[in-house]
């Protein structure tokens, strides 16, 4: 696109976007989701996790002291004692049984509530007024919006949920268990050369710095996934878009014979892509050798520091297993880190593309506040005044050939300008998307203008959808929609009206332009501003478009932006748009940036 509006205000929402710390990006989304309307839900369902979560750790502690009981019955051979703990061990299964499904239907909806607070919120910023048109051109952070508003916000809900419920029940764990593990060390007696003596909290002090050497090794073994994960995100993103981009344009590519460097260029990202995935693939095997390696030495770890106690007769056979189950839970709820750096480090750099593009999205409101900009009003009498006007554009400013430029109710004028010059850039400003530049456009006091793009949008949905755009179908009565149609030349599409499917491959460019034309007809406004539009559509649609401002919408004002071939006599007056290359340029401010 060569005439964007992101062009001037790229580099500072870049660098923003990179100057944020991981904590101001995170309380941003927090902040978001507090204000968002799921957060009743989310309390609720987060209360009910902890009470659930607490209550499993609580039974947990129960089942460790059955544990005792129960191979204390089968090494003293206790028939009816055995028979009493396998009654309970049946209370104790069940009720975790049924904490762990109200756990696993808490954390699914959860994620569920979450995604949609998540979405919701990022859906709305970024389809407030101009945002999205802005954030387009705000360089890395504002390409495939869609991968993270979908993607990427319905991963960090189901990683976020995941490792906030298992790091609860992680610390709940370690908070039950180091108590029975401190009063079990109380029986390890240790002796070195001759000496007998014991460590209070023995076990506890062994289990944390098992766990913790664990911890660090895992740490210096996975931190690079941080960075790793995110540009791999950026790098399928790009992948992906490509891949659509191709679809979307399978036609062009076939009838141009392109299917060689399309192939190649999607063989490029996918290599840009493998690049990152090696290296993930390097860092997670060396991940793996510390934590596997981890896992496999716990089997026998806890057993190793028990076993002074029991060769002792400190500790009976149930005692040791005691011991043992309690030290596997300490120490699991310690390694809760090692088991998850690199899911750790894949929700931050989830996190990150998240939280840094709704912050730049907030940062669009403040685009063009410094410098001089084009003031944006209302007139007061009903007229479209453009005073002094210049509009930056990259090759330099445009104006018109006259300081003062007032367009009143009904007519039709033709503003013409050479290729380049920044027609666009004109239409862009007159719409409240393009701020820089000098001078003041005043619009009509009356709300019932229409901006006509040089393409036309055509979104999905039925036809009749597509003509009522933006409103809803049941202000028209059915009859206007057929007349619509039917005036623009498009008759044969007037049966199909209730289809749906994708008009915008359906349709030709020049039927699209047609339709958009038909949607002006029926919603009837007082001012059109057309940038570029007609010049697409045939002699005939073009006739029959003059015929209808001249009839059924004669009160209507018409503002054609084209080039010098857009000329007709159906224009009445002609304004001429000059480049001023001695003016600065949004691409010179930039450089000087």
């Amino acid at each position: 696109m060569a005439e964007h509006a992101g062009a001037a205000p790229e580099a500072a929402v870049e660098k923003q976007s990179q100057d944020d710390g991981f904590v101001a990006l995170a309380r941003l989304l927090l902040r978001a989701l507090g204000a968002s309307p799921q957060r009743a839900a989310l309390l609720s369902l987060a209360g009910g996790l902890l009470a659930v979560v607490g209550a499993t750790a609580g039974m947990q502690i129960r089942l460790n002291i059955w544990t005792k009981a129960f191979y204390d019955s089968l090494s003293e051979k206790d028939i009816a004692g055995f028979g009493r703990q396998l009654l309970l061990y049946v209370f104790i299964a069940g009720a975790l049984l049924a904490l762990n499904v109200a756990q696993r239907w808490l954390s699914m909806t959860m994620k569920m509530k979450l995604r949609e607070g998540l979405t919701r919120d990022l859906i709305s910023e970024w389809l407030t007024p101009r945002r999205a048109f802005l954030i387009a051109g705000a360089g890395a952070i504002g390409v495939n919006p869609d991968q993270r508003i979908h993607e990427d916000a319905n991963h960090l809900s189901d990683v976020s949920t995941d490792l906030g419920v298992g790091l609860l029940q992680a610390a709940l764990l370690l908070v039950c268990f180091i108590g029975v593990l401190w009063g079990l060390s109380e029986g390890v007696v240790l002796s070195f050369r001759g000496a007998r003596f014991s460590i209070p909290g023995y076990m506890v002090w062994a289990a944390l710095t098992y766990a913790g050497a664990a911890s660090l090794l895992s740490w210096r073994a996975g931190r690079r996934l941080i960075q790793l994960n995110a540009e791999r995100y950026a790098r399928e993103s790009n992948l992906r878009f490509a891949l659509v981009h191709a679809n979307d344009h399978a036609e062009g590519i076939a009838v141009y014979r392109g299917e060689n460097e399309e192939s190649t260029q999607l063989n490029t990202q996918l290599d840009r892509l493998l690049v990152i995935l090696r290296q993930v693939i390097s860092v997670t095997t060396r991940l793996t050798w510390v934590t596997a390696g981890y896992g496999w030495f716990t089997i026998v770890a806890p057993i190793v520091v028990a076993s002074p106690a029991y060769f002792a007769g400190n500790l009976t056979f149930g005692g040791l297993l005691m011991a043992v189950g309690a030290f596997d839970q300490v120490q699991q709820s310690l390694r809760w880190f090692v088991d998850n750096v690199g899911v750790i480090a894949d929700w931050r750099a989830t996190l990150l593309r998240v939280a840094a593009f709704r912050r730049a999205l907030g940062a669009m409101d403040r685009i063009g506040g410094g410098g001089p900009r084009i003031e944006l009003t209302v007139s007061p009498d009903n007229r479209l005044l453009l005073d002094d006007l210049t509009v930056m554009s990259r090759s330099g400013g445009i104006t018109f050939d006259e300081a003062h430029v007032e367009i009143a109710a009904g007519e039709h004028v033709l503003i013409v300008g050479a290729p380049g010059v920044g027609k666009t850039s004109l239409f862009r400003a007159m719409a409240g998307l393009w701020t820089w530049g000098s001078g003041r456009i005043a619009l009509p006091s009356d709300d019932r203008i229409m901006f006509m793009p040089k393409r036309p949008y055509i979104p999905d949905g039925s036809l009749r959808e597509i003509l009522a755009y933006p409103a809803q179908t049941e202000i028209f009565a059915a009859e206007q929609f057929d007349a619509a149609l039917t005036r623009m030349g498009l008759s044969h599409l007037v049966g199909r009206l209730d289809e749906s499917g994708r008009w915008d491959q359906n349709l030709t460019d020049a039927e699209q332009q047609s339709v958009a034309f038909a949607r002006v007809l029926l919603h009837k406004p007082l001012w059109v501003i057309v940038d570029s539009a007609i010049d697409s559509l045939s002699l005939v649609s073009r006739k029959a478009l003059f015929d209808i401002f001249s009839e059924e919408l004669s009160a209507s004002t018409l503002v054609n932006i084209a080039g010098s071939q857009g000329a007709d006599p159906f224009f009445r007056r002609i304004l001429c748009l000059t480049r001023k290359p001695q003016r600065e340029s949004l691409a010179q401010r930039r450089a000087a940036g």
